[in-house]
């Protein structure tokens, strides 16, 4: 049985409870992967278990809304340019009423009056215009696809689809154990996997990184989309440049002296769409990036820049007597299910030749 771990780095806190101003971010965790492991490679989920996650959607959609609706009221009061920021009359107290709700411990199932109210905010130009500082507000990748969903998130017999769970935001904290096979259900076709789903979070390491002696693969998971925001922990921090860091760490670690790495550029949907809009050279790291074209071939050139910038990180930090060991890079959007089949069983394939190889059998 394979071992595998996956590294990711969440930056948020683990905690889906509080949510307000660019000084309190938003709470998250990227738990997609997890998700799309069960639905790709293991049973799926049955109607139970995607209706467990009703509380959690309808959650997030206020917190989301809640988020937006207080990040309005700060810029409305900070920013010389304000009057854009100014919720309509009709709409302030609807804001203050969803505020208090996405500010509970609890929140109320939602239902079509509350998602009528919701949408009327969400349309405000005010709550749109503040949509443009996603990154200083850290508003969640759900955002958009929630509230356009609203009315059906919101009927009396919803049932979350697969889509809606992909899209969840749930709590998670120390170390997952998930098994699956890359190759589907019939596990004696493949490799039957274990796979170790770690914080990447600076308190969250020192619980795991002692677990993985012997382990055969890392899949260091890294959001292209992030180069423009900041840590929860600590808002001077880059959140790009905390990858980089934790990535040089991980690579460093006596424990992964022969293990074979995976690496996950992940959120390229995201990653296309800002990247023409926000420069990449507002990351420190990327700060010699200069654009060279536009549309799609500018979005080719700026994702190979940062590529090329994680292989060379990869190879500086790889000391001599450890470059035999498998280093890949897959371009992955971790909603996309066709995408990340495809992924897993190349990588399935890799280690199998590596196996085979160490065996003398190749």
């Amino acid at each position: 049985m394979t071992r595998v771990i996956c590294c990711r780095l969440c930056t948020a806190t683990r905690n889906m409870g509080l949510l307000c101003s660019r000084h309190q971010q938003f709470n998250q965790a990227d738990t997609e992967e997890n998700a799309q492991i069960k639905l790709l490679f293991q049973t799926g989920f049955d109607e139970a278990e995607l209706k467990s996650y009703i509380t959690v959607i309808h959650a997030n959609v206020y917190q989301t809304i809640k988020l937006l609706y207080d990040g309005s009221k700060e810029f409305a009061q900070n920013e010389i340019d304000s009057s854009k920021y100014v919720v309509s009359v009709e709409n302030k107290g609807i804001g203050e009423k969803l505020s208090e709700i996405g500010g509970g411990l609890d929140y109320p199932p939602l239902t079509k009056e509350l998602a009528q109210e919701i949408e009327a905010l969400w349309k405000d130009s005010a709550i749109q215009e503040i949509c443009s500082h996603g990154n200083e507000l850290q508003v969640p990748d759900c955002a958009h696809y929630f509230m356009a969903n609203l009315q059906r998130l919101s009927d009396a017999n919803y049932v979350p689809t697969k889509e809606d769970v992909l899209y969840a935001r749930v709590r998670t904290t120390g170390v997952v154990e998930i098994q699956f096979s890359p190759v589907g259900e019939n596990k004696k076709s493949g490799e039957v996997y274990r796979l170790y789903d770690v914080g990447g979070q600076r308190n969250e390491r020192r619980k795991w990184i002692h677990l993985f002696e012997g382990v055969t693969a890392v899949i260091f998971c890294a959001a292209l989309s992030e180069y423009d925001q900041t840590l929860f922990e600590d808002e001077s921090k880059n959140r790009m440049m905390e990858t980089k860091e934790l990535f040089d760490w991980v690579l460093q670690q006596p424990c992964f002296e022969k293990t074979s790495f995976m690496l996950f550029l992940n959120k390229f949907d995201i990653f296309e769409k800002k990247v023409l809009n926000v420069p990449l050279n507002v990351c420190e790291w990327f700060k010699d990036y200069q654009p060279v074209s536009t549309g799609k071939q500018e979005i080719e050139h700026a994702y190979e820049f940062v590529k090329k910038k994680f292989e060379e990180l990869y190879f500086q930090s790889t000391a001599p007597d450890r470059v035999d060991r498998v280093f890949k890079i897959y371009r992955t959007t971790a909603l996309d299910q066709k995408l990340v089949k495809k992924t897993f069983k190349l990588v399935d394939e890799t280690l199998r030749r590596r196996n085979l190889l160490e065996a003398g059998l190749l």
